[in-house]
């Protein structure tokens, strides 16, 4: 390869944002290829939760497939990838990997990953959860995949939701190996604890 590939699929979960900033991210990183796909109900959440027209989000992946496209490149384990991130991951699309369903190009997608022993992440989103979904969760990470709800991380004392929304992107890139200049590392305590403090 002579660029690294990652492969950004947005489904149907609230949280567009978290894809659609990796993407803006990716697009300043030369060394990374991305190829996009966005679900039917993926779109819907995008004009539900972010100001931007959908030619200006497929602008920022070098490549954008159609959900529909079980054809296209991605569908196949030769065409070589380092991965893919699915955020968010709805639990339709989450049950789907759990259960080797290729009914479209994102869960295909998500199949030959796994199936390559390639790294997936899944930015589940749901709350709160039932048991079909902790059984769907633990079916994916026995395959190998990993699910990271995109919680935010309070210990950074963020001051903007586009601060939290940054700190998930920057650990999805660290599970990839990809290098970012997001200011988003725990450097330890800032603070001495009192003493008589214990772990609980």
């Amino acid at each position: 390869m002579t660029a690294r590939r990652l492969i950004v699929a947005i489904t149907g979960a609230t949280g567009a944002c978290y894809g659609v900033r990796l993407l803006e991210i990716l697009r300043e990183l030369p060394s990374v290829q991305t190829h996009l796909i966005v679900s039917s109900a993926g779109w819907m959440n995008v004009e539900q939760e972010i100001d931007r027209d959908r030619a200006s989000i497929e602008a920022l992946a070098d490549q954008v497939h159609s959900v529909r496209d079980v054809g296209a490149s991605i569908a196949s384990g030769s065409f070589r990838t380092d991965g893919m991130v699915i955020a968010p991951c709805s639990m339709r699309t989450l049950a789907a990997v759990a259960a080797g369903l290729s009914d479209n190009l994102v869960t295909r997608a998500a199949d030959v990953v796994l199936k390559e022993r390639r790294r997936l992440v899944l930015l589940a989103r749901e709350t709160p959860l039932n048991l079909a979904h902790l059984r769907n969760m633990t079916a994916v990470t026995e395959m190998g995949g990993i699910v990271y709800p995109p919680l935010p991380a309070f210990y950074l004392r963020p001051a903007t939701l586009a601060e939290t929304i940054d700190h998930t992107c920057a650990r999805v890139l660290d599970l990839f190996d990809i290098d970012h200049t997001i200011d988003a590392r725990w450097r330890g305590r800032t603070r001495p604890g009192r003493s008589g403090d214990v772990d609980t």
